[in-house]
């Protein structure tokens, strides 16, 4: 054993067959990601195992031979299928005594209640030699903490209200002495507008750089619902140097992004939308056909967002944009309900009518009928008139679910407006 052996990796192993149906979900693991990350500990994998002996076996040895931390949540309890305490204790070839300290507490937890403890439960007072157990005054199962070749495994109870507490209260300070003086760091950039590909195209001659450097900067790009996600994180024992640096990467990263970058702390576009639109004393009605007032409900998801949202309208039929909006019927029958001259009529009518600073019109095919060959399912036209009177106007090609066409489309409508008052601010400076 080496003890002194600095803690860098871990896997978090939840063990129980109901988490491989469509009922029951991990959540445990996104708990304990954070707090490992917070002691300088990154989670390079997570697994779920049924209550199969063999099937544990193998999954966690393989985990031994790749982190430095293994924790097992689950599989604690006094029942035959509870099997993650005798696998661990098999893997590792450590005998099991009883410890009679857990039987006591645990009768004492049944007779509190007017019942009498089944012998089953003694399998919860099982400890393999070496073990630390971690007392749950949450339930009756405790955990256990093994230090074995210089690896730290922990067992931890399934449910978070058990879980959660143990962990702050009787393992994080343990890991985090092994953790060492490095911690991870973070900072990331959100875009919105161009695909992944062309992101990993534009910003791939940068990061692919960084990996060689000491300590190197790891770079994640995810794709998410209406936006590319750029993450970039580095492990070291000094945080100004590493905030510096990520700072730096960050920038050079903007540098050849440009505006399609929105967001650098991870707030969403209608938040950021938002306070550019209170900051600066501006407001925005909406006109909304084929996403039926998902713009809206997203800027009102935002606290506070009464000092900018004036008003919305859903004019999903023809006649409600002619009637509500004051669309010319003739420029409907003209171009068509989807088209650039009826989304400019919806969001100059909306504008007009309420006396918002934004006016946003959207009108498209969200499918998955109504397309033509010349209008496709996706096809979506997004106009929106700023404080000046001039109209921004795009047709957006959409492909997905009609969820998906309905949140690209806000979200390319709020990315227009995003963009028109951080250009003025721009020409205000110059």
């Amino acid at each position: 054993m080496t003890p002194d052996r600095a803690l860098r990796t871990a896997e978090v192993i939840a063990v129980g067959s109901e988490l491989l149906g469509s009922t029951r979900l991990d959540t445990n693991s996104l708990f304990l990601s954070e707090k490992l990350e917070s002691l300088g500990i990154a989670l390079r994998a997570k697994s779920v195992v049924g209550d199969s002996h063999d099937d544990l076996a193998a999954i966690f040895r393989q985990a031994l031979n790749r982190v430095d931390v293994v924790v097992l949540t689950g599989g604690l309890g006094p029942t035959d299928d509870d099997v993650t305490r005798d696998v661990v204790a098999s893997v590792l070839e450590l005998p099991f005594t009883e410890d009679a300290s857990i039987v006591a507490w645990i009768e004492q937890r049944f007779t509190r209640r007017g019942m009498h403890m089944p012998e089953v439960n003694r399998r919860q007072a099982m400890v393999p030699r070496g073990a630390t157990v971690l007392d749950n005054p949450n339930g009756t199962a405790p955990g256990l903490f093994i230090e074995h070749d210089g690896k730290a495994v922990v067992l931890l109870p399934g449910p978070p209200r058990e879980l959660q507490p143990m962990f702050d209260r009787l393992v994080a300070g343990p890991l985090g002495a092994r953790a060492g003086r490095e911690r991870i760091y973070r900072t990331q950039l959100l875009t919105t507008g161009r695909g992944e590909s062309h992101i990993e195209e534009a910003i791939q001659p940068i990061y692919s750089t960084w990996r060689t450097e000491t300590p190197p900067i790891e770079t994640t790009i995810l794709a998410t619902p209406g936006q590319i996600e750029v993450h970039l994180s580095l492990r070291s024992d000094d945080a100004a140097r590493a905030n510096a640096r990520l700072a730096a990467a960050r920038d050079s990263l903007i540098a050849v992004l440009g505006d399609t970058v929105f967001s650098l702390d991870g707030r969403p576009m209608e938040q950021i939308l938002g306070e550019l639109l209170r900051t600066h004393g501006l407001t925005i009605s909406a006109a909304e056909s084929c996403t039926g007032g998902l713009l809206l409900s997203r800027l009102t998801d935002v606290p506070g967002s009464s000092a900018y949202v004036l008003s919305g309208v859903v004019a999903y039929s023809n006649q409600g944009k002619i009637d509500l909006l004051g669309v010319s019927p003739e420029l409907i029958a003209t171009h068509g309900a989807v088209s650039e001259p009826v989304a400019v009529a919806m969001a100059d009518g909306i504008r007009t009518k309420t006396g918002a600073s934004f006016g946003i019109g959207i009108t498209g095919i969200a499918g998955p009928d109504g397309g033509t060959p010349e209008k496709p399912v996706g096809t979506v036209a997004v106009a929106v008139i700023g404080p000046d009177g001039g109209a921004k106007v795009r047709t957006l090609q959409l492909a997905g679910s009609r969820a998906m066409i309905k949140f690209w489309s806000t979200q390319a409508a709020m990315d227009i407006a995003r963009k028109m008052i951080v250009r003025d601010e721009a020409v205000r400076r110059r």
